[in-house]
C-alpha cells in the first residue's frame, strides 16, 4: 500500500475515504461562463468511479460552478450545483475556528491544559488546546487507530456491514471520548503526530463548556448567521438531508458479495464535530474565503493556524491548527485546505492565503465496480493545479 493510501485510511476518508464577504473582491460570475478545463477536471472524478461531482471555483475570471455524473443512480440528471452534502472532516476546520475565537477573546489559551475544563474524562493533564487542534495530543482515535506497521486497533464501527447495520444509531460525544481514553495513548502528549477524530470531539465539548450552549447553537451564533450560511448546519442526530441534493451511495463487500446502498440519510453522531456537518459548495466557499481573509480570526491566530507539524505530511500538505498548508511549487504558491469524507460523500475546500481564490467541491459515491481511491490523488492534483496554477 502506498503512503498516500495509508494516509487516506489514517485520516478517515472512507470510499474516497479508507476515503464572500466584503473585502475579498473578484469579478462577478458570468452566466454560462465557459470553463472547459474545469468541466473536464470534474468529469475525471466520475471517470475514476465516483457517482457524481459538483464543483465551484472563484478566481480572477469570476465564479464558475458545474457538475458531472448523475444525481441519482438510474437517472440522467446531473448533480445540482447548489446541492447539499455531508462535508466529513472539513467540519474540523469549523470546529477549530470556533475554539480559536475563544482564544482570540482571551477566554482560553492555545497552551491551556484541557483536563481542568473537562475533568470528568480523566484526560492527560499535559494535553493542551493546541495539541487537540493539531493532532499532537496522543489521544486514541475513536474510529480506529491505524498504526505505522499497518495494524489497526478497532474503535466504533464506521465501515462495512457493521456500520450499515448501525448507520442510524445515536452516539453521545461523551461516550466517544470515554472510549478513546479507555485505550492506551498513541504517544505522550506533544511528542508525535497522529490524526485522531477524538481530538475534535473533545474540542466540541470544550466549546460547549466555554459557551454554556450546545455546539450547534454556538456554531450558528458565531459563524453561520454572521456569514449568512443558510445552507450549512451541524445536524446532531438528524439523519436527513435538506433539498436539493445528489444521492450518495456506499459500496461494500460482505460475505464475499459486493453491495451498494443509498446512504444519503445516515446518523452522523459517530463522527460528531470531527465530521458531521452538511453544507454546499457556495457556503464552503464563502466560509473559507472569510476565514483566510481575516473576517473570523485576528491575523496572529491565522498565522498560528498555518504553523504546521513536520510529522503530518500527506497528500494535502502539512497539518496546522484545523487545516493543511500545501506548497504547490513555483508558479503556483501556497494553498490552505481541509478536505473530508464519510461513507458516500467526499468534500474539497481550498483557498489561497488571502481568500481571493477558492475551490470547493463534493463527490458522491456510486455503484461502479471501479475503486475510485487509486485514481483520486492524480485527479485531485490535476484539479488543484488547474485552479491554482492556471495549468
Amino acid at each position: 500500500m502506498t503512503k498516500t493510501l495509508k494516509t487516506f485510511r489514517r485520516i478517515g476518508l472512507t470510499a474516497l475515504a479508507a476515503a464572500l464577504l466584503a473585502g475579498v473582491t473578484a469579478p462577478a460570475a458570468s452566466a454560462g461562463q465557459d470553463r472547459p478545463e474545469l468541466q473536464k477536471a470534474a468529469q475525471e472524478f466520475v471517470d475514476a468511479g465516483f457517482g457524481g461531482m459538483q464543483l465551484r471555483v472563484r478566481d480572477e475570471r469570476g465564479e464558475w460552478s458545474g457538475s458531472a455524473g448523475v444525481r441519482e443512480l438510474g437517472g440522467t440528471a446531473k448533480p445540482p450545483t447548489n446541492g447539499h452534502f455531508r462535508v466529513g472532516s472539513t467540519t474540523k476546520n469549523f470546529t477549530a475556528t470556533l475554539v480559536l475565537q475563544f482564544v482570540a477573546e482571551g477566554r482560553i489559551g492555545l497552551d491551556t491544559p484541557v483536563a481542568g475544563l473537562l475533568p470528568r474524562f480523566g484526560l492527560d493533564p499535559r494535553i493542551t488546546v493546541r495539541m487537540l487542534l493539531q493532532h499532537t495530543s496522543g489521544l486514541f482515535n475513536h474510529t480506529g487507530q491505524y498504526h505505522p506497521d499497518g495494524t489497526v486497533t478497532p474503535g466504533i464501527p464506521w465501515a462495512g456491514q457493521e456500520w450499515v447495520d448501525k448507520r442510524f444509531h445515536t452516539y453521545q460525544p461523551e461516550e466517544l471520548v470515554r472510549l478513546a481514553v479507555s485505550k492506551p495513548a498513541v504517544f505522550a502528549p506533544g511528542v508525535g503526530w497522529s490524526y485522531s477524530n477524538t481530538n475534535y470531539v473533545v474540542a466540541r465539548l470544550l466549546v460547549e463548556k466555554l459557551s454554556g450552549r450546545p455546539f450547534a447553537d454556538e456554531l450558528d451564533r458565531r459563524i453561520l448567521r454572521p456569514l449568512k450560511l443558510r445552507d450549512t448546519l451541524s445536524p446532531g442526530a438528524w439523519a436527513g438531508m435538506p433539498k436539493p441534493y445528489a444521492h450518495a451511495y456506499y459500496r461494500y463487500e460482505n460475505a464475499g458479495q459486493w453491495k451498494t446502498i443509498d446512504v444519503t440519510h445516515q446518523n452522523p453522531t459517530w463522527i460528531s464535530s470531527a465530521g458531521d456537518m452538511i453544507s454546499t459548495t457556495k457556503d464552503l466557499q464563502t466560509y473559507f474565503s472569510a476565514l483566510q481573509s481575516g473576517k473570523l480570526l485576528p491575523a496572529w491566530l491565522l498565522a498560528e493556524m498555518r504553523v504546521t507539524h513536520p510529522g503530518s505530511e500527506s497528500l494535502y500538505g502539512f497539518y496546522g491548527l484545523g487545516q493543511f498548508t500545501q506548497d504547490l511549487g513555483p508558479g503556483c504558491g501556497t494553498v490552505l485546505n481541509h478536505n473530508g469524507g464519510v461513507n458516500g460523500y467526499g468534500s474539497l475546500m481550498y483557498s489561497s492565503p488571502d481568500g481571493s481564490k477558492t475551490l470547493t467541491a463534493s463527490v458522491t459515491g456510486g455503484d461502479s465496480a471501479k475503486d475510485p481511491l487509486p485514481s483520486y490523488p492524480a485527479a485531485l492534483n490535476k484539479l488543484v493545479r488547474t485552479v491554482f496554477c492556471g495549468k
